[in-house]
């Protein structure tokens, strides 16, 4: 995803209120504890434990998680493909720091 802004990501993330759910790295608060946490998030073989960790895959995912794996308990979330995209870049360099 070249066109992808990990800062972006990070800047939807906090606006869709991801934290409400996860822990996700560079978010001090809320923390959320209801889904996993995304710490580590791309050393992870698979998205909801059965799709493969790829970059088109997790955005799509983020972006409407009930369309990709019918039955999860994430929601759609208010992101645009690029956003998701964002997302998604922001989550995989969470590793690389």
């Amino acid at each position: 995803m070249p066109q992808a802004s990990i800062p972006r990501g990070l800047e939807a993330i906090r606006r869709v209120g991801c934290a409400a759910c996860h822990v996700i790295p560079g978010v001090p608060w809320p923390q959320g504890r209801n889904g996993p946490s995304l710490e580590g998030f791309a050393g992870q073989a698979l998205i909801v434990g059965k799709l493969p960790n790829q970059p088109d895959l997790l955005a799509s995912f983020v972006r409407d998680a009930p369309a990709i794996s019918p039955g999860t308990t994430m929601p759609a979330m208010p992101l645009t493909p690029y956003e998701a995209q964002d997302v998604a870049a922001y989550l995989y360099a969470q590793t690389q720091q």
